[in-house]
Formats: C-alpha cells, structure tokens, sequence
C-alpha cells in the first residue's frame, strides 16, 4: 500500500485522491490553508495550477526530498489559451525537477480531465494515465496506484517526454474550452 500526499483540493486533487483510495491506499489531501501540516506520503502529487508550483516549492521544499513528487501541471496561459508558458525545448516538470534535486520527480495526470480519473473511463476506453521520468522505481509505484484504483498506466518515457506531455495536456485543453471535446471527454490511448 502507498501513502499518497496531495497538494490540492481541487477537482483534480479529489478525483486522484479518490482513485488512490479506490486501490486501498493512504490518502493525505492538503489545501492551501495547511500549510503548516507535516506531508506524510511517499508519493506526493502538486495538484495545484502551474503558477502556483512556485509557492509550493518555496514553502515545502525540503520537504519534498527523497519524496516521489508527482507535477501534473499544464503550464499553458490561463489568459489566452493559446501557448504554453515553458521554453518549447523544456517543461514544468524539468523545472520542478531542477528545483528537488532530491527527489524522484514524475509527470502524470496531465492529460486527463478529473470526470475522466473519477469515471474511469473515456468513452468505451478505460482511462490511461501516462507517467513520464527517469526515475523507473517511482514510474512503478505510480503505477501500481493508478492500476489498483482501476485505471491503466503507461509509461510515456524519460522526463524528456514531459514536455510533449504538456504539449497534448494543452491541445486537449485548448479543445474542450473551444467546445469541440467535452470536459468529461478528451483524447484516449489503444493498444
């Protein structure tokens, strides 16, 4: 069983804290009124916006050390919605990883919309949560929570791969808020 800290109680924090629980793992959920409350996972998702992550970072950081610690950011410009706000050869994640040196830094959840993680499925698809990072331990047990709650795992490659990870994230993004997929919709994977 893991133990699972989430920073964020927002739709995305609840919908992974409720898949965490659904495989019988340990949940800490922590808004922004806890900031003083000790994280007790071993898994730590930052289910907070983009702009936000800083913040974060600056009051918890040590923390974080020797910590999975799980970005599932999409750093696009809430403004206009229409670039991401990162260098195009970089992401969020590669930042945040820089910034913990000490820890296992992953990058997952970032394409799916919270009704896709709460419902399990997408469509007739069950959901995919593709998980990138250099850390192959961490990968796993990501993994194994995201399987147990009844969703599919897959591992998108190094943390490279982050960055076409934030790119999909926004295509995705940018389509459900121009209408053309819904929010309880999105983009799937077949194998």
């Amino acid at each position: 069983m893991a133990h699972l800290s989430i920073i964020g109680t927002g739709n995305m924090g609840q919908a992974i804290a409720a898949l965490a629980g659904r495989g019988g793992h340990a949940v800490q959920l922590l808004g922004s009124d806890d900031a003083g409350v000790p994280i007790t996972g071993d898994i730590v998702v930052l289910a907070v916006p983009y702009p936000a992550v800083r913040t974060v970072l600056a009051e918890r950081g040590d923390a974080l050390a020797g910590k999975v610690v799980v970005d599932i950011t999409n750093p696009l410009d809430f403004e206009t919605f229409d670039s991401l706000t990162v260098a195009a050869d970089g992401s969020a994640t590669e930042e945040i990883a820089a910034a913990l040196p000490g820890s296992r830094v992953l990058k997952a959840f970032n394409t799916n919309f919270a009704s896709t993680l709460a419902s399990g499925s997408l469509g007739a698809l069950t959901t995919t949560v593709l998980i990138a990072g250099d850390d192959t331990d961490a990968k796993a047990d990501l993994a194994a929570v995201v399987d147990s709650g009844g969703l599919r795992a897959l591992d998108a490659g190094s943390l490279k791969r982050a960055r076409e990870l934030e790119a999909l994230g926004f295509l995705q993004i940018t389509l459900a808020a121009n209408e053309k997929v819904s929010w309880t919709g999105g983009l799937g994977v077949v194998a």
